[in-house]
């Protein structure tokens, strides 16, 4: 009885093929959106960059923070699972992401493998956290305010270390389509061996 119920009040969706399908294509608009603000409205990518005293990666951040805060909040809120609400906060989630980890990156003179490095360590350190408080990662057991809210920062960790790891790559020298097919080809290992 206790396993069907937690079936029914799971608000994370079945990880199946369509799931990463629809992943790939949330995280990507997330990336765009985050770098559209940061890069080409804030202008961290003109000549002007930093001229009015602003950070447009830490701007976009708190922008799309505030986002992120409300989308998971109404998240936890949500008595069942809600697909429109969960990949909204999804794309919420990259877009903060990208934003900061192009600030930790860029910004903090720390470079694509300090930037990397200081957010695996947040990715370890919730996974950490979520199993030594709660005795699993398993998203299927994201039932209560307390598992989502350790299932929201792990994803935003995550996502914002794969902003990093997709800049370095591309930067070192593969390009974005280079990255793109080394990220897509190690997917594709993870799924053949699953």
């Amino acid at each position: 009885m206790n396993d069907r119920h937690d079936d029914v009040l799971t608000k994370v969706p079945a990880i199946t093929l369509g799931f990463w399908a629809i992943k790939i294509l949330a995280t990507t608009l997330g990336e765009t959106g985050g770098d559209t603000v940061s890069m080409s409205w804030l202008g961290e990518t003109t000549p002007e960059a930093g001229q009015a005293g602003l950070n447009g990666y830490l701007v976009g951040t708190a922008i799309f923070g505030v986002l992120l805060v409300a989308l998971v909040w109404a998240q936890v809120r949500a008595r069942r699972f809600n697909p429109w609400l969960y990949w909204a906060t999804i794309i919420a989630s990259t877009t903060a992401g990208t934003t900061l980890a192009d600030f930790a990156d860029r910004s903090l003179g720390i470079g694509y493998a300090g930037g990397s490095l200081l957010l695996l360590s947040c990715v370890l350190l919730s996974l950490f956290t979520w199993y030594r408080t709660l005795g699993s990662v398993s998203v299927n057991t994201v039932v209560s305010p307390r598992e989502e809210i350790f299932y929201w920062i792990t994803i935003t960790f995550s996502q914002t270390l794969g902003t990093a790891l997709g800049d370095w790559v591309a930067d070192a020298g593969l390009g974005y389509s280079g990255g793109a097919l080394v990220f897509g080809a190690a997917l594709l290992l993870v799924a053949v061996l699953y």
